[in-house]
């Protein structure tokens, strides 16, 4: 059964970090239908001046945050003491877990075009240990189509491997057509499935849908992508829903009020990192 659209996003303009200007997709109003999607920003600009401040140093607990910078370059640095940056293709994945402060600098470039997730993690995952892994471009296959390119970003496509999630499944394709193509994909039925159309326009089932718009289908085993007359880059992401309580409080996500109130009061008395050391 071909998949629908379902719902549709198009996101706002804000700033966020140090006065990073973005466009925030998905957010705490849209968790229910996007789950376990919390959240997705997206970057896209010319102008150095609208991302370069950055995003000094915060806390987050209780989520997986991946970083997919297309073009331009990330620079990462976090209370385990990791430093690293990645570029033009590649992925930065961070588990938070039990708690983890880090900082994401963004230097001047051509453009700076990528998107941010956050995935939630299982209530039985919260408090795993903190942990870094950056997925570079020499991990990451490049399948070619008939019509364009799979960039295999995570999960599996077929017998292609990527890097696997360890706390929930996921599947994460950065997928490229050429004008007037048809490209489709076979899915399990009970997987939940968005897709963002990072550039250009996508046709689903036959519903338009315009750049910079994420949108959750409908269940099915199969997903059938269209282009006109013009190139489109489309971000594809399938995972298992959580279907648990979710508490979020800027940047931290529990599954209680009282975990919420237990991780901003440890903020407070510096108790809050159980892995590494704070800098």
């Amino acid at each position: 059964m071909e998949r629908k659209v379902k719902n549709q996003i198009n996101g706002f303009r804000t700033q966020d970090g140090a006065g990073v200007n973005l466009v925030r997709v998905l957010g705490n109003q849209t968790v229910e239908e996007y789950d376990p999607i919390l959240m997705l920003d997206s970057f896209d600009s010319i102008n150095p001046d609208e991302y370069t401040a950055g995003f000094p140093l915060h806390p987050h607990r209780g989520i997986e945050t991946i970083s997919y910078i297309y073009r331009g370059q990330m620079v990462h640095k976090d209370s385990l003491g990791n430093e690293d940056a990645i570029s033009d293709g590649e992925v930065q994945w961070m588990t938070a877990g039990s708690g983890i402060l880090h900082e994401e600098q963004l230097p001047a470039s051509e453009r700076m075009l990528g998107v941010q997730l956050w995935l939630n993690l299982p209530a039985k995952s919260k408090m795993v240990d903190p942990e870094y892994f950056s997925i570079k471009n020499d991990a990451i296959e490049e399948i070619i189509l008939d019509n364009g390119k799979l960039r295999l970003l995570a999960g599996n496509y077929k017998d292609y491997k990527g890097y696997q999630s360890k706390y929930l499944p996921l599947d994460y394709y950065d997928i490229h057509l050429d004008p007037n193509s048809t490209f489709s994909i076979s899915v399990e039925n009970e997987r939940s499935i968005m897709v963002f159309t990072l550039v250009g326009e996508v046709y689903i089932d036959d519903e338009l849908i315009k750049e910079k718009t994420a949108v959750k289908l409908t269940e099915g085993d199969n997903v059938q992508l269209k282009t006109k007359d013009k190139n489109a880059q489309i971000l594809f992401i399938s995972s298992e829903r959580l279907d648990e309580p979710i508490v979020w409080g800027g940047p931290i996500v529990m599954n209680t009020k009282e975990e919420l109130q237990q991780a901003f009061n440890e903020v407070r008395q510096g108790t809050f990192l159980k892995k590494g050391i704070s800098y």
